[in-house]
């Protein structure tokens, strides 16, 4: 299935951290400390729409890496994968 979300939304789904990950393989779990999570930009919206209805484009480019916000977005299911769906106003940056 295709996804395209709207305005100046983004599809984004979430890496886990190698470091999160005992030696078995097991997934350890966040505490209740807040910290930025990490994600890729799997598909943009057009970009935001100006009170005078003007379009101004997405900064964000497919593929990037990025840092949000623990509590940022929501999340959804597509095709049995896990992705989050956040405005790009969201993003903390893009790691290079």
């Amino acid at each position: 299935m295709k996804f395209k979300p709207l305005g100046d939304r983004i599809l984004v789904k979430r890496l886990v951290d190698e470091t999160e990950k005992t030696s078995g393989g097991i997934i350890i779990p966040d505490t209740a400390k807040e910290k930025p999570q990490r994600g890729k930009v799997v598909s943009l919206g057009e970009g935001k729409r100006t009170e005078e209805g003007n379009l101004l484009p997405m900064r964000l480019k497919k593929g990037q890496e990025i840092l949000f916000g623990k509590y940022s977005g929501n999340e959804v299911k597509i095709d049995g994968e896990e992705y989050i769906i956040m405005r790009e106003d969201d993003v903390l940056g893009v790691i290079e």
